[in-house]
């Protein structure tokens, strides 16, 4: 075995660093004016617009915003542009404002204290936008907005996203959908016509039967189209011939989860033509498929692709690569020539980075998924470190991450598992999950242990297990209940899913149902797989990391989890971060918990 001291293995690569390359960006939009995105740095937490034109990026977010939606918790379409200028979502108040390009202070659209505000798009001066009413009760619905004014377009459904007009502004298509059910598991398509006094008609459902709809689209014909896993894969469907049918598709996922609004990995070109990124083996692709299912491959150096937008002559997409973070990227439609108009700086020089090889092994009765990456400056067998990620209904990917890379250069080897209940593998494998949470995970992160054990890439006594919100959940279900892993941190994790349920918001609010059962008739389920009341069986040292302002997972879990542990004498430790939420994005406090949690695995290790 490999006694080399994990704390004397090359260390350049800092906590900090790890951080700084986390800039990342959201939501390319594209218009006469130039190119648009969002763009997040870790520096200050704030997300700020910025204008690509003539050769040039210029930020336009003004000090004392920060351009973030927080629609379901999780936001997402935070911005378009329109008229002379930007519509915006500031993140403090979660009002509507708009700003022009000359550098003006941006103004007020909406003055609702009790309304949050996302998937916002522009049309012929309105804005279309969801809104979240907070009263007695949560309320969601379509609006549009103009000065002085609001119309409601579609209430009364508990859920809505991607509200889309054709171009001629006649056809208003979105999705919908209503509690117990998830958007990934079932959604409808929904769709209104202007009658000739120029009047909304009555909605329609186009489709929504047992599947999951997300995207909708118009071509320049106003012929609607959406994605849909009716035939097991998020694959493209659409109004063809007056039939909704199925377009020629790989056969595979051609989007994640939307856990978050105004999301765009597919662009309608016509009946039979259209650009789309897809996973193969969890490695994105992207290309332009036309009819009889012939496919034009763009950019394969990549290997994750987000965002996707076009012009005349470009295509853009927010892209990442194994060796290469986020990057804002331009394909030239003409030769396939890539240009990177921001992002993708060297984070380590590409043969000191630890690239992913895609894991494929069976666990339980099934296969699961993941990427594993070798420890740097060490020999196998390795210390392990095992990725949970959250969700669950979520997934992985093989990009560059700098927090992956932080633990390779210092000689552990990672796995970043994409287990059952993951996307990107088809509507079954991400089904597999229902009423198996804190099972198939679980039963997948142990087998990968022994995966790489036997392969003789890892010393599985020096295995351990990270995971946040839903991902600590596992990890603290994986401490609990199997004897595997060496230690563990939860971050944000899940400790009690039936306090979880009382406390989540209304977008996660039957989610428990779908991952464990219902919590009066599956009581003893939920006994049997809740972490904190198994306290007693965690033999190993766990570390904690929580947010105080979560509103998801709350701190109160968190810490009784922690004081349950320290009553066994668990030598466990907790860290808590005043202005967090779900998910951390002040650049000191990730820095900090990325350097404890590596001090403390040391410690268990006695290095």
């Amino acid at each position: 075995m490999n006694e080399t001291p994990v704390s004397s293995l090359a260390a350049e690569f800092s906590a900090a660093q790890a951080v700084a390359a986390g800039t990342d960006f959201a939501e390319l939009k594209v218009s006469p004016a130039g190119l648009f995105w969002n763009e997040f740095r870790p520096a200050d937490g704030a997300c700020r617009i910025w204008h690509w034109h003539q050769y040039q990026a210029q930020c336009l977010t003004p000090d004392g915003f920060s351009v973030r939606s927080r629609v379901y918790e999780y936001g997402g379409g935070s911005f378009c542009v329109g008229g002379d200028g930007l519509v915006f979502v500031n993140e403090t108040d979660q009002q509507v404002y708009t700003q022009g390009l000359d550098g003006e202070v941006p103004r007020p659209l909406t003055q609702a204290d009790d309304c949050r505000y996302g998937d916002v798009h522009w049309h012929d001066g309105q804005v279309l936008a969801v809104e979240e009413h907070h009263g007695p009760t949560v309320e969601h619905r379509l609006v549009a907005l103009r000065e002085g004014a609001r119309e409601v377009l579609a209430e009364g459904a508990d859920f809505y996203a991607s509200p889309t007009l054709s171009s001629d502004g006649q056809r208003l298509a979105w999705v919908e959908w209503d509690r117990p059910a998830q958007p990934w598991t079932q959604t409808r398509l929904l769709l209104r016509e202007r009658d000739s006094s120029g009047a909304w008609g009555p909605a329609r459902c186009v489709a929504g039967l047992d599947e999951s709809l997300q995207q909708p689209r118009f071509d320049a014909q106003g012929r609607l189209y959406c994605l849909s896993d009716r035939n097991g894969f998020w694959q493209p469907w659409g109004e063809i011939a007056g039939h909704w049918q199925a377009l020629p598709a790989e056969p595979a996922d051609h989007a994640g989860a939307p856990w978050q609004l105004g999301t765009s990995t597919w662009l309608a070109l016509g009946p039979q033509r259209y650009v789309a990124s897809w996973f193969e083996d969890g490695f994105a692709q992207l290309g332009l498929i036309t009819a009889n299912q012939q496919v034009e491959r763009f950019a394969s150096a990549y290997t994750r692709f987000r965002s996707l937008a076009m012009d005349a002559g470009q295509l853009y997409a927010i892209a990442a690569s194994p060796v290469s973070p986020p990057a804002v990227i331009a394909i030239d439609l003409s030769n396939h020539e890539v240009r990177v108009l921001a992002g993708g700086a060297e984070v380590l020089p590409a043969e000191c980075i630890s690239k992913p090889q895609a894991m494929r092994y069976a666990s339980g009765n099934g296969i699961a998924h993941g990427f594993f990456y070798p420890a740097m400056n060490a020999k196998a067998p390795a210390p392990l470190v095992v990725f949970i990620h959250g969700g669950p209904t979520s997934a992985c990917y093989p990009a560059l991450d700098p927090r992956i890379q932080y633990w390779t250069q210092r000689g552990f080897a990672v796995a970043d598992l994409n287990y059952r209940g993951s996307t990107g593998y088809g509507r079954a494998y991400r089904q597999a999950l229902h009423l198996r949470w804190g099972e198939s995970d679980v039963e997948d992160a142990c087998a990968a242990v022994a995966h790489l054990a036997g392969l003789g890439l890892i010393d599985p006594s020096k295995a351990f297990i990270r995971g946040g919100s839903a991902g600590g959940y596992t990890t603290l279900c994986a401490l609990a209940f199997h004897d595997v892993f060496r230690a563990g941190a939860s971050l944000y994790g899940v400790s009690d899913p039936v306090a979880l349920g009382r406390a989540t918001h209304k977008f996660e609010g039957d989610y428990l149902d779908w991952l464990i059962g219902d919590p009066l008739q599956d009581a003893e389920r939920y006994r049997a797989r809740t972490p904190l009341l198994h306290a007693a069986q965690i033999k190993v040292p766990v570390i904690f990391f929580q947010g105080e302002l979560d509103a998801v997972v709350v701190p109160e879990q968190t810490r009784l989890m922690l004081d349950a542990l320290k009553a066994n004498g668990i030598a466990a430790e907790g860290h808590f971060y005043a202005g967090e939420r779900h998910g951390f994005r002040n650049a000191q406090n990730l820095a900090h918990a990325l350097e404890e949690e590596w001090a403390f695995y040391c410690r268990v290790l006695g290095q």
